[in-house]
Protein backbone atom coordinates (compact mmCIF):
# COMPACT_ATOMS: atom_id res chain seq x y z
CA UNK A 1 0.00 0.00 0.00
CA UNK A 2 1.88 3.55 -0.84
CA UNK A 3 2.28 5.61 1.78
CA UNK A 4 0.35 8.62 1.79
CA UNK A 5 1.94 12.37 1.92
CA UNK A 6 0.83 14.46 5.04
CA UNK A 7 -1.10 17.29 4.27
CA UNK A 8 0.71 21.07 3.42
CA UNK A 9 0.85 23.05 5.99
CA UNK A 10 -1.75 26.04 6.00
CA UNK A 11 0.91 28.80 5.03
CA UNK A 12 2.34 26.94 2.08
CA UNK A 13 -1.47 26.55 0.79
CA UNK A 14 -2.11 30.29 1.94
CA UNK A 15 1.18 31.25 -0.31
CA UNK A 16 0.11 29.47 -2.74
CA UNK A 17 -3.17 30.30 -3.38
CA UNK A 18 -1.89 34.07 -2.89
CA UNK A 19 0.82 34.08 -6.26
CA UNK A 20 -2.00 32.46 -8.02
CA UNK A 21 -3.80 35.69 -7.44
CA UNK A 22 -0.99 37.62 -8.10
CA UNK A 23 -1.17 35.78 -12.05
CA UNK A 24 1.23 33.20 -11.25
CA UNK A 25 0.09 29.68 -12.95
CA UNK A 26 -0.22 27.24 -10.88
CA UNK A 27 2.06 25.00 -13.66
CA UNK A 28 4.78 27.43 -12.78
CA UNK A 29 4.80 27.10 -9.32
CA UNK A 30 4.70 23.82 -9.49
CA UNK A 31 8.41 24.03 -11.03
CA UNK A 32 9.00 26.18 -8.09
CA UNK A 33 7.82 24.45 -4.78
CA UNK A 34 7.23 20.62 -3.82
CA UNK A 35 2.89 21.16 -4.75
CA UNK A 36 1.15 19.68 -7.86
CA UNK A 37 -0.39 22.08 -9.87
CA UNK A 38 -3.43 20.30 -9.19
CA UNK A 39 -3.42 20.80 -5.22
CA UNK A 40 -2.45 24.70 -6.12
CA UNK A 41 -5.70 24.39 -8.18
CA UNK A 42 -7.42 23.22 -5.69
CA UNK A 43 -6.39 25.40 -3.02
CA UNK A 44 -7.43 28.19 -5.17
CA UNK A 45 -11.06 27.01 -5.63
CA UNK A 46 -11.51 26.29 -2.01
CA UNK A 47 -10.03 29.58 -0.74
CA UNK A 48 -12.44 31.08 -3.11
CA UNK A 49 -15.30 29.00 -2.04
CA UNK A 50 -14.67 29.86 1.63
CA UNK A 51 -14.80 33.27 0.40
CA UNK A 52 -18.22 33.02 -1.03
CA UNK A 53 -16.80 33.59 -4.80
CA UNK A 54 -17.00 30.05 -5.58
CA UNK A 55 -14.62 29.77 -8.85
CA UNK A 56 -16.95 26.93 -10.87
CA UNK A 57 -20.10 25.39 -9.37
CA UNK A 58 -22.41 27.43 -6.66
CA UNK A 59 -23.70 24.22 -5.12
CA UNK A 60 -19.75 23.56 -3.40
CA UNK A 61 -19.63 23.30 0.41
CA UNK A 62 -17.39 25.52 1.70
CA UNK A 63 -14.78 24.27 4.78
CA UNK A 64 -17.28 25.28 7.95
CA UNK A 65 -20.03 23.25 5.89
CA UNK A 66 -17.90 20.20 5.22
CA UNK A 67 -16.96 19.99 8.85
CA UNK A 68 -20.33 20.83 10.16
CA UNK A 69 -21.84 17.84 7.71
CA UNK A 70 -18.97 15.47 9.18
CA UNK A 71 -20.24 16.02 12.40
CA UNK A 72 -23.76 15.46 11.68
CA UNK A 73 -22.98 11.86 10.01
CA UNK A 74 -21.21 10.82 13.09
CA UNK A 75 -24.07 12.26 15.34
CA UNK A 76 -26.20 10.39 13.11
CA UNK A 77 -24.26 7.54 12.97
CA UNK A 78 -23.96 7.72 16.95
CA UNK A 79 -27.76 8.25 17.41
CA UNK A 80 -28.46 5.41 14.85
CA UNK A 81 -26.54 2.98 17.06
CA UNK A 82 -28.33 3.76 19.93
CA UNK A 83 -31.58 3.72 18.85
CA UNK A 84 -30.71 -0.17 17.37
CA UNK A 85 -29.21 -1.01 20.91
CA UNK A 86 -32.63 0.37 22.74
CA UNK A 87 -34.80 -1.84 20.33
CA UNK A 88 -32.71 -4.75 20.86
CA UNK A 89 -33.12 -4.09 24.62
CA UNK A 90 -36.81 -3.56 24.65
CA UNK A 91 -37.48 -6.45 22.80
CA UNK A 92 -35.43 -8.31 24.78
CA UNK A 93 -36.87 -7.13 27.86
CA UNK A 94 -40.47 -7.62 26.50
CA UNK A 95 -40.00 -11.37 25.65
CA UNK A 96 -38.43 -11.62 28.98
CA UNK A 97 -41.49 -10.06 30.94
CA UNK A 98 -44.37 -11.83 28.86
CA UNK A 99 -42.04 -14.93 29.45
CA UNK A 100 -42.76 -14.63 33.08
CA UNK A 101 -46.18 -14.02 32.93
CA UNK A 102 -47.02 -17.82 31.74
Amino acid sequence: MPATKPPYAVQIRQQMVELVKAARKPAELQRGFVCSAQSISTWVARAATDSGKPLRRRDVLTSAEREELARLCRENRQLKLERDILAKATAWFAGKGHKTSN
